[in-house]
């Protein structure tokens, strides 16, 4: 990883890009979503500070595990202006998205417990298979794949 010296202040994207990981495209991509800034230069190149190196680890690290962009936008839009994330700011935010990691974790399980039964037997039915139609109410009153109301038994003619 390429160090660079400590009295530079400002990157330009090539070095932000080879010292955080990320590709120049991502970080263009982070800077129109908001999740960084940069300003620019009498040429119109992009300069970023320093702190920004911590913010696109924070981004990248919250994306690796399924955290939304606009997620990470708005617990970004928490901190101060230009301030870096710290270990305090990931635990906090971490501790709040706990309960949407988890409720991850457990469609996960669903389908790798059921992914087994609907390939063996192909059916993708929607009045039982789970992988189709998860924690669906109607599947306990009717089969098939409408949702209607039913109106009255006889036919429109």
């Amino acid at each position: 990883m390429p160090q660079i010296p400590e009295k530079i202040h400002e990157l330009t994207v090539g070095q932000l890009s080879a010292r955080s990981g990320a590709a120049v495209s991502a970080l263009h991509f982070y800077e129109s979503k908001g999740l960084i800034s940069s300003r620019r230069t009498s040429g119109n190149q992009r300069r970023y500070t320093r702190d920004t190196l911590r913010r696109v680890a924070f981004v990248r690290a919250a994306q690796r595990v399924g955290i939304p962009l606009a997620t990470i936008r708005d617990a970004l839009a928490e901190l101060p202006e230009e301030r870096t994330p710290t270990h305090e700011d990931w635990a906090r935010l971490s501790e709040a998205w706990r309960s949407e990691l988890d409720e991850r974790i457990r469609q996960l399980n669903r389908l790798r417990d059921h992914l087994t039964d609907c390939i063996g037997c192909g059916c993708l039915s929607l009045d039982s298979c789970v992988l189709s139609n998860p924690d669906d109410a109607f599947g306990e009153r009717m089969a098939g794949s409408r949702l209607m109301v039913e109106r009255g038994r006889g036919r429109r003619g």
